[in-house]
């Protein structure tokens, strides 16, 4: 990598016209993830890009009338002192917060290159041609903040904003809990089973651990294979059945992990407060994401687990 003090005024302009042009794909790479979910988001982005086309095309003619047509090939990860972004254009679905704040960082970042880049040009006319570019990029960032005040109205960002919630909720959110309940609960009988007909920590344990993998396999499978998310918008089906499966088994482990400990007694107490958490946290998330009133979930799963929960343990004893 090159510092950007060794870098010579043609390098420093091949940078720039480098730059715009990857900032304008980018700003098409939102544009196109956020079309469905967030249009009026997407046609910002897409008068950036265009704004950012015409910054290039001015960039281009001012570069061939100083130094020629050959234009060296130089990107910002070829500079020590840019920030390292994630491709976050390439992630699908994308977060509209985290867009827009991507956005802002790189017309901060773009701003600042240029105001630095004058600083240490010794070259009169390539300095003032900095300062120029310096200051249309101020403009385009005021330009930037106009068409996000004039596309994104609140009530268009308010609708953006639950279209994302929605989305997170169904791709995320939704198979996750599934999978957190099912490994909550329906270990429960065979744990606990386990546990009074053997009184022996460690069997309890490999018991747990058994159920816990093996659910989270049969969910993991059963929620990727249940719909392609083509047409009920839940996403990709792996991803979903891998946050399904992880959950799953999450939700098992919690209480199996506390046979471990080898005194049974102590192990199965801190095993019931642990179910305790998670029945609590399952109440808490479908109050949070599943819009159902806390009282309401927290009966239902209440009564569900200890159900379960006496199952098993009247099965072990019996």
């Amino acid at each position: 990598m090159k510092r950007f003090s060794d870098l010579t005024e043609q390098e420093v302009l091949a940078l720039a016209i480098s730059n715009e042009e990857e900032d304008s794909r980018i700003y098409r790479g939102f544009a196109d993830g956020l079309r469905e979910q967030a249009p009026a988001s997407a046609k910002m982005f897409e008068l950036m890009a265009e704004e950012e086309v015409r910054h290039r095309s001015r960039l281009n003619d001012l570069y061939k009338q100083k130094f020629g047509d050959y234009l060296p090939l130089i990107r910002r990860q070829d500079v020590k002192g840019f920030l390292s972004h994630k491709p976050l254009w390439l992630v699908r679905p994308l977060g509209l917060d985290e867009v827009r704040k991507y956005a802002a960082e790189m017309e901060y970042e773009t701003a600042r290159f240029y105001r630095k880049a004058a600083e240490t040009s010794r070259d009169a006319s390539v300095r003032q041609l900095l300062i120029d570019l310096a200051e249309a990029e101020d403009k385009h960032e005021g330009i930037a903040n106009r068409l996000g005040e004039r596309l994104l109205t609140p009530e268009t960002r308010a609708s953006e904003d639950e279209t994302a919630r929605r989305v997170f909720v169904l791709q995320f959110v939704q198979p996750g809990l599934v999978g957190l309940m099912d490994g909550s609960v329906s270990t429960l009988a065979p744990l606990f089973a386990a546990a009074f007909a053997t009184h022996h920590t460690w069997e309890t344990f490999l018991v747990g651990m058994a159920a816990s993998v093996g659910a989270g396999i049969s969910m993991g499978f059963a929620e990727a294979l249940s719909d392609d998310g083509s047409l009920s918008g839940r996403g990709t089906p792996w991803l979903r059945g891998a946050v399904c499966g992880l959950m799953t088994t999450i939700g098992g482990l919690g209480h199996t992990l506390p046979y471990l400990i080898p005194d049974f007694l102590t192990a199965t107490i801190v095993s019931v407060m642990v179910v305790a958490v998670e029945l609590a946290a399952i109440s808490y998330i479908r109050y949070r994401y599943m819009d159902t009133p806390f009282l309401a979930a927290t009966f239902q799963i209440v009564v569900g687990g200890v159900l379960v929960f006496l199952a098993g343990i009247l099965i072990g004893s019996s």
